[in-house]
């Protein structure tokens, strides 16, 4: 007979870890991979404009990503913070930090979106824009500038749900904005003849949809929060723990923006089709990806509330089962892309030469997803507990610390092979420096437990 918990507390600290797990993790994993359906879908539909006008969605998405970074950060850090209070029925306390997350957002925002608009066309020619390029990229980037607050609350508010146990509202809010903006693109671009101006504006219009979504569903009565101006008395005190509980959530965006620049720099000596090639590859590598960091983020609230609640078994617990089923699943999807790398590959390009590149990238990047479970189940474990500094460490590792000189120094000696193999490699090496240290946090939680008894 399936119980039935009185409290979303009792729910998030006594149902069977994995089930709570796989309930959370799978609207997580859905949001994740409507977003990602969005770029391809606008990506798509924006290249019917031209060559040019594709290059400005890759010089946007770089923006886009940098609005994120900060969005990331508040709606990670606080939702860390909230986990833990709420797990320790610090209510008060929590909406404390949720509502300083909130206004700091907001804030921060609006300062992005002055700056941008003061300073578009450098921004613009640092991320790589060309003559041809440039126009489109500007008529584009004020849109995304101008929604910039929305963008980074829409964010902030998905996480501070999801870490309370609400994923699910999280994808409601997240989802409808996407499909919105998916019906918007071809209308306002072809029907209103508006072109990338059009793609610029559903965008826009989207987020603050997004927004409002989420921001009612937060303010509701099944939300355990709520947002209050008064709240903000104590901002300093908070942000700085949001900001710290947030850091490796903007760390591995920024490297992230940073890695994907750098291997566009290396590909392009090879030509278009090796660009392209990499490109099909992040694209496929990331939907692989995309399943197991879902699941691990169906592991942050229930690691959050049962630490705070002081029940480290369940936390140990959680992590096994997470780690179990994300091997699980990208062993499926790598020995799928292993076998028929080229049949994946050619579905994006029918071009020779980048399916011949491609399909021998993505037999090597399936290899490298299989580290990938232990480095997101490691990160989410150690920002759970509070240990932000490794956290940020495990999060460089894999765009940053390894993959960088990875990509800079490979193609010297292996030429295109060096390419492909960069990011396997670095998610080898992050493996290995990232076991141990997952290893040392298990036991430190047996000894916790053992010390309670």
């Amino acid at each position: 007979m399936k119980r039935i918990y009185a409290t979303q507390y009792d729910k998030m600290t006594e149902m069977p870890v994995g089930r709570l797990i796989l309930m959370l993790g799978i609207p997580s994993t859905i949001c994740i991979l409507i977003t990602h359906v969005y770029n391809i879908v606008d990506t798509y539909y924006v290249g019917k404009l031209g060559t040019s006008a594709s290059g400005a969605v890759g010089i946007v998405f770089g923006i886009m990503a940098v609005l994120q970074a900060f969005g990331f950060m508040y709606g990670q850090g606080a939702g860390i913070i909230d986990s833990k209070l709420l797990g320790a029925k610090q209510k008060d306390r929590a909406n404390e930090v949720a509502s300083v997350a909130l206004f700091s957002a907001f804030v921060t925002g609006i300062i992005l979106s002055m700056a941008g608009y003061c300073f578009l066309d450098r921004i613009i020619c640092f991320l790589g824009s060309t003559d041809t390029i440039y126009p489109f990229a500007e008529e584009y980037a004020v849109w995304i500038f101008l929604a910039a607050p929305f963008t980074l609350c829409s964010l902030t508010l998905n996480n501070l749900l999801r870490y309370q146990g609400k994923a699910y509202m999280g994808t409601v809010g997240i989802g409808a904005g996407t499909v919105l903006n998916i019906v918007l693109d071809p209308i306002l671009m072809f029907r209103c003849g508006l072109g990338i101006d059009g793609a610029g504006i559903a965008t826009a219009v989207s987020q603050c949809v997004s927004f409002t979504v989420l921001f009612v569903l937060f303010q509701s009565r099944r939300c355990q929060q709520n947002f209050h101006l008064r709240e903000v008395c104590c901002f300093w005190r908070e942000i700085r723990e949001i900001c710290a509980a947030g850091l490796p959530a903007f760390v591995g965006q920024i490297l992230g923006v940073m890695s994907t620049m750098l291997l566009n720099r290396e590909a392009m000596i090879y030509g278009d089709a090796a660009i392209a090639a990499m490109s099909i590859v992040g694209r496929i590598s990331f939907f692989m990806f995309a399943v197991a960091l879902g699941i691990a983020q169906g592991f942050q609230p229930v690691a959050g509330f049962s630490f705070g609640a002081q029940k480290y078994s369940r936390v140990r617990k959680g992590f096994l089962f997470t780690l179990t089923v994300c091997e699980l699943l990208l062993g499926c999807f790598a020995a799928v892309g292993m076998l028929l790398s080229g049949d994946v590959i050619g579905v994006f390009r029918d071009d020779a030469e980048v399916v011949a590149i491609g399909s021998a990238a993505l037999f090597i990047q399936c290899i490298g997803v299989l580290f990938l479970p232990l480095l997101s189940c490691t990160n989410v474990f150690l920002q759970s507990v509070g240990k932000n500094r490794e956290a940020s460490l495990v999060s460089a590792m894999r765009s940053g610390l390894f993959f960088m000189p990875l990509i800079l120094i490979l193609p010297r000696f292996w030429g295109l092979k060096g390419i492909e193999a960069a990011q396997p490699v670095a998610d080898m090496l992050g493996f290995l420096v990232t076991l141990p240290m997952a290893i040392g946090l298990y036991r430190q939680l047996c000894k916790e437990e053992s010390d309670l008894i």
